[in-house]
């Protein structure tokens, strides 16, 4: 299927990269990654528009997030427990949930990049629990920026070399996670010391 779908990108281009991210978005298995790294290389040898592609990868990525949000919000916690009964999407519903509960709504900026296979299992679970869509929008569309930006941005970059913009984006992506991880237990110690200082 991957094959089929990276040899429609210089046809359908923006198109596709639309529809593709849209149904990603949804937990569908559409490799999105693979195909914004390539249409960013057929943008930088300019067989498509960058501004274009960018905008219609964005455009669908926001508008699947809004569709997964609104199902939830119909569905309500039927759909997640009809979800959650294969163990796989379980266990990424679990997960989607404790990093709202930890990180709050800086939890949906994150699953849209950085933790991208939890977020349509996000998306269900902000509009399941009836999550502000006004917090909802405004964080998704901030992580669904920073996700096109940096794979559209690194086949751009790399000009098609899909197999070095890849290892780079799975560096680059590590060592994000480190830092994420790094800033989220400083904060966790300076609250803790807060908290001993005010009980003292």
């Amino acid at each position: 299927m991957t094959d089929w779908l990276l040899a429609l990108v210089p046809t359908w281009g923006v198109w596709l990269m639309a529809l593709a991210t849209f149904f990603s978005c949804l937990a569908l298995p559409v490799p999105c990654s693979v195909l914004m790294l390539t249409a960013g290389g057929f943008a930088a040898a300019g067989d498509l528009d960058l501004g274009a592609l960018l905008m219609g990868s964005l455009a669908g990525a926001v508008a699947g997030d809004q569709t997964g949000y609104r199902l939830g919000r119909l569905g309500g916690q039927p759909l997640l427990a009809r979800l959650a009964r294969n163990p796989t999407r379980a266990a990424l519903l679990d997960r989607a949930a404790r990093l709202m509960e930890t990180r709050g709504a800086p939890g949906i900026f994150f699953t849209r990049w950085l933790f991208a296979p939890v977020g349509p299992y996000a998306n269900f679970t902000a509009g399941a629990l009836g999550w502000s869509w006004t917090r909802f929008t405004l964080w998704g569309v901030l992580g669904e920026a920073v996700w096109v930006g940096l794979y559209c941005g690194l086949g751009y970059g790399f000009a098609g070399n899909i197999q070095a913009a890849t290892d780079y984006a799975g560096s680059l992506l590590g060592i994000l996670a480190g830092l994420a991880a790094m800033g989220a237990a400083a904060w966790w110690l300076v609250n803790s010391l807060r908290q001993e200082r005010a009980k003292g």
